[in-house]
């Protein structure tokens, strides 16, 4: 028995609207070619299996960040000064907030997305032997849409999701992404407190530089005249002098009731003289001479036999030496001082340098996130029934068309020609 064609349908139903009964028709044609459509529907379901168990597993791997919303230099105090002032400018300061925070995270989404950060995880896991691309442009596109960043419009926390065949792999991907991300806002931070940090590192090297050669010109100059400390050695040598001075007075006074008692020839009045000559050599000695050392004597003759600088050239030397220690303590104080900056400034800069605080560490994905296989076969079943029913509902209506229909001539003219050139291509 040959199933109802839709012409007897339409004529059974009588006066009854063609719309009305159009779906109910088409459902009597379909439920006729039932068995067909069900060995469609297994054979679908067969292929969609098939299909799906030979795509290859996909693992996500997930880290969440948060960025910081500091801002440096002029910009922060501009939105700090916003934000004091709030109540007096309305939702001024908060709007700046806003605008600082969502200014950071637009920043750090691109330089997730920046060609430095994919080209390092392109080089680093060998990404061009993995997708089995031959150029970097196109490994960089896959990486690209295996990745994807997101941000939480509301509280600025930005998501980045790494999709791979390898969990792993998916894992070390995520962690490079943050490594680079730490490495570039780093290496391109330029915050007024690295620039200060900067200038007072070339400084400091600047003044250390001059601070040696000052103390290399004091200790030259030490060494050559003997002047250690000219206010001690002053001191030490003034109290020497008027200790010898005085041992001269007393032998002088001596020798003269030693003549009056004994003579000029009795051995005691000579040796009380030779003392006294003694004593007036180590004086004329101490006290030297205060004409300046001429310039073509050397060292060696100018400190001959001499362990400390002569009484009456310690003022000739106080000045030069004056300015020497003064140059040394000078710079003394201001390495000091930059010192004190640079450690400063360090901190101050490691402290503007904005650092990525993660919420979410990626870890090794224990599920796979794709392909869900139930769900392709039964969508490749369900599409495989539907077009076997879009075919059949078609292959009614085609038969249906009258002979002499231009449109039925031409397919068969089409269809005539199509299998002659088959067999004669077979004949071949």
């Amino acid at each position: 028995m040959l199933p109802p064609t839709m012409t007897e349908f339409e004529t059974e139903a009588g006066s009854a609207p063609v719309a009305s009964t159009d779906w109910a028709v088409r459902g009597m044609l379909l439920w006729s070619r039932r068995k067909t459509l069900a060995r469609v529907a297994a054979i679908g379901l067969i292929l969609g299996l098939l299909i799906a168990f030979s795509i290859p597993k996909q693992y996500k791997s997930t880290a969440r960040i948060m960025p910081p919303d500091q801002q440096s230099g002029s910009g922060a105090m501009m939105l700090a000064a916003l934000a004091s002032r709030s109540t007096g400018l309305g939702g001024l300061g908060t709007l700046a907030s806003m605008l600082g925070g969502r200014t950071t995270t637009a920043l750090f989404i691109s330089l997730l997305r920046s060609g430095t950060v994919s080209g390092e995880l392109i080089d680093r896991f060998q990404l061009l032997h993995v997708y089995h691309k031959r150029y970097r442009v196109d490994a960089a596109k896959r990486l690209a849409s295996r990745t994807s960043i997101t941000d939480d419009k509301k509280s600025g926390v930005i998501t980045i999701e790494v999709v791979d065949t390898d969990p792993v792999r998916a894992r070390d991907l995520t962690l490079a992404y943050l490594d680079g991300l730490n490495k570039l806002v780093t290496e391109t931070s330029t915050s007024s407190a690295r620039r200060e940090r900067i200038f007072i590192e070339q400084r400091l090297h600047s003044v250390e530089r001059d601070l040696e050669q000052a103390q290399v010109s004091l200790s030259e100059f030490s060494s050559k005249t003997n002047a250690i400390d000219i206010k001690e050695q002053t001191r030490a040598m003034v109290d020497a002098g008027a200790k010898v001075e005085g041992e001269l007075l007393v032998e002088q006074s001596g020798l003269q009731s030693l003549r009056q008692i004994y003579g000029d020839g009795n051995i005691r009045v000579r040796e009380t003289e030779a003392r006294i000559a003694s004593l007036k050599a180590e004086l004329n000695k101490m006290a030297g001479s205060s004409a300046a050392v001429p310039s073509g004597t050397s060292d060696e003759e100018a400190d001959k036999g001499e362990l400390y600088p002569p009484l009456r050239q310690i003022p000739r030397l106080a000045v030069p030496y004056a300015d020497l220690y003064r140059k040394v303590r000078v710079q003394e104080t201001v390495f000091e001082l930059l010192t004190q900056q640079y450690e400063m400034a360090r901190i101050d800069e490691a402290r503007d340098i904005p650092v990525v605080s993660v919420i979410d560490a990626p870890g090794i994905a224990e599920k796979k996130s794709f392909p869900p296989r139930l769900i392709v076969a039964l969508a490749l079943t369900f599409l495989t029934l539907l077009v076997s029913s879009a075919l059949i509902i078609l292959e009614d209506s085609w038969s249906r068309v009258d002979p002499l229909d231009p449109r039925k001539r031409l397919a068969a003219e089409v269809s005539a020609a199509t299998r002659r050139r088959t067999a004669r291509w077979k004949r071949r």
